[in-house]
């Protein structure tokens, strides 16, 4: 697969549903997607190949549907995991968008009730929870989306956050200590 200046680095994906699926959240999450066409050259230009039939399956399967824009242009968008019916717009391809942007209901109450620490070393944050918690608020990281943030991984009581760098790390320390503070819920 050769670099496109246009779209940001991916690394490479399985040809599987799963990963087919999961690269077309991506890409509607990030860019304004007018048609089925529109969608086809954007997963091509990222080495997956599909037919209109495919794809017009996977986009009911997502829950795509059609929201109206800014200037009245209509863009594919992406129901989130935890808030039936709500979109995530598209926020700009640069990832300027912050991360109050993206903070949930359901993520903002996770770390009121159940964020103890949050340590970063390098690009990775390390969340700690009480016993048996770690999945509930790695679910609600997941689900809002954050910026800069590549994944995450749930144990027991440990939650590793892997973020695209350092600032970014720090930045998201911060964010969900804050949303933690229970000074800060007036």
């Amino acid at each position: 697969m050769t670099a496109d200046p246009e779209h940001e680095a991916v690394a490479p994906a399985p040809a599987t549903k799963a990963a087919r699926h999961a690269l077309i959240a991506q890409i509607l999450a990030k860019e304004r997607v007018r048609s089925q066409a529109e969608l086809r050259d954007a997963l091509a230009a990222r080495g997956v190949s599909t037919t209109q039939a495919t794809l017009s399956r996977d986009l009911v399967e997502l829950r795509a549907t059609k929201v109206r824009f800014t200037g009245g242009t209509q863009v594919y968008a992406i129901p989130e995991a935890g808030a039936p019916g709500q979109v995530k717009m598209h926020q700009g391809s640069g990832g300027d968008a912050s991360l109050a942007e993206h903070t949930t209901a359901r993520l903002a109450r996770w770390c009121a009730d159940l964020l103890v620490t949050a340590e970063w070393a390098g690009n990775q944050l390390v969340l700690r929870t009480p016993a048996g918690a770690a999945q509930l608020l790695a679910s609600a990281v997941d689900d809002s989306m954050l910026p800069g943030v590549l994944g995450c991984v749930g144990g027991d009581d440990t939650l590793l956050v892997v973020t695209r760098d350092e600032e970014v790390a720090a930045r998201l320390a911060g964010h969900l200590l804050a949303l933690a503070d229970p000074t800060a819920r007036a």
